[in-house]
């Protein structure tokens, strides 16, 4: 760039700008990529291992305490208590957004370049359907087992009132969390890894050692096995290049899980309840 200013064009000043702007650009990476975390599931993190920290010093043991999931904003007031839950939702979505911002500032094709779009719909469907159904099976064993052993707080999907929104909002939060998760940690992070020079196996660990931590409050039992999704969750991610069956598989995943603890808790012998 200085050589085309001044008149003169000397390979080596092209070479020493070419490779500061490289540096810059990582630099630039760098910061973005920690300030999206940050945002949002990074920052999870954080508050997952300062609550779990309060779990493990409070007395009784971890299966004696309970994790509530989606609980009531404003209890005895239905309207308002709605307004808040879909206000959250809403404002959860805002990092994806800037995600999907910097990206088409970079020149890619916003969210598409990550596989996120509806062009192969029944592939991603299907994909999703086939991944939540081996992952939930495994997923609630290793639950059970991990709060049997003490490794685990009591896991409450949703305390929400009975009235007419309880099971949209439900929906609602399960997309929300597949898609804020999916997009950020599996899908942007990677990409942001690889363009910084990470190896594969570094950018897996990294991707799923973050989304353990976030579940940390849930216990040990979470951390672990939110990690082993996240491997799974990358594997699959790489072979397909597209975050959309990902999306797909934990939306479902979510689902069932907010919806069966709604349907059968209390109601069955199996299902561990505060």
């Amino acid at each position: 760039m200085a050589g085309r200013e001044s008149g003169v064009r000397t390979e080596p000043e092209a070479v020493v700008g070419e490779s500061r702007l490289r540096g810059d650009g990582r630099v630039v990476l760098r910061s973005e990529t920690l300030l999206v975390l940050a945002l949002s599931l990074g920052a999870s993190g954080v508050s997952a291992l300062i609550s779990f920290i309060g779990s493990l010093t409070k007395p009784g043991g971890l299966k004696d305490q309970a994790a509530t999931l989606n609980g009531s904003y404003a209890p005895g007031r239905p309207w308002l208590d709605l307004a808040w839950q879909l206000f959250g939702i809403a404002s959860a979505l805002v990092p994806v957004l800037l995600v999907a911002h910097l990206l088409t500032r970079e020149g890619a094709p916003g969210l598409r370049v990550l596989g996120f779009d509806r062009t192969r719909p029944w592939p991603d469907l299907g994909r999703g359907a086939l991944v939540a159904a081996g992952i939930g099976s495994a997923g609630l064993a290793f639950y059970l087992g991990a709060r049997a052993t003490g490794f685990n707080l009591t896991v409450v999907p949703e305390a929400l009132p009975d009235v007419w929104w309880k099971f949209p909002v439900l929906i609602l939060s399960a997309v929300q969390n597949s898609v804020v998760e999916e997009v950020i940690v599996l899908a942007y992070l990677l990409r942001r890894l690889d363009q910084l020079g990470w190896s594969p196996t570094a950018a897996l660990l990294a991707s799923s050692v973050l989304r353990g931590s976030y579940h940390l409050y849930q216990g040990i039992g979470g951390f672990i096995g939110n990690m082993v999704m996240g491997v799974v969750f990358v594997l699959a991610y790489r072979r397909w290049g597209r975050v959309g069956p990902l999306v797909v598989a934990h939306a479902l995943l979510d689902i069932v899980a907010f919806g069966g603890y709604a349907l059968l808790a209390g109601k069955v012998g199996w299902l561990p309840t505060p």
